[in-house]
């Protein structure tokens, strides 16, 4: 007489193929993924003649558009004052103050837009200024 019933085995689950084909998918994905810097302000650049500098990698941009609206690294400055523009800038940087400045601004932007920034960046010892252009199209 059989006193104990019969025990189940349980299933065994091998996860070492599931795992295999999810890291074949994540190095497939990083691999084929292209990083674009695109940005969400539109403006439209002056053009200018000249040669292409190589731009270090850490930089500080600030864009002004059409409406003398300040971006710092893509983010918009609450208000126009150069105040305000400072303490952006100043959260940005650190305390690098050799890292260079990228001035994009609009070719319709107010011109004390553009003022406004190279002033707050020469207060806070920022020197390394250079406005970005774009080159002429069939001239």
């Amino acid at each position: 007489m059989n006193l104990q019933p019969n025990k189940r085995v349980a299933p065994e689950l091998n996860l070492t193929p599931l795992i295999d084909v999810v890291f074949l998918l994540l190095i497939f994905f990083m691999v084929s993924t292209t990083f674009e810097r695109e940005s969400q302000i539109t403006i439209e650049l002056p053009e200018a003649g000249g040669e292409e500098l190589v731009i270090d990698k850490r930089v500080l941009d600030i864009t002004v558009d059409r409406e003398g609206r300040f971006f710092v690294n893509q983010q918009e400055v609450i208000n126009t004052q150069v105040a305000t523009l400072k303490i952006a800038i100043s959260k940005a940087v650190g305390d690098d103050r050799k890292i260079p400045v990228l001035i994009n601004a609009d070719a319709q932007s107010p011109y004390q837009a553009v003022m406004s920034v190279m002033d707050a960046a020469s207060q806070l010892g920022l020197v390394n200024m250079t406005f970005v252009a774009h080159k002429p199209t069939g001239k």
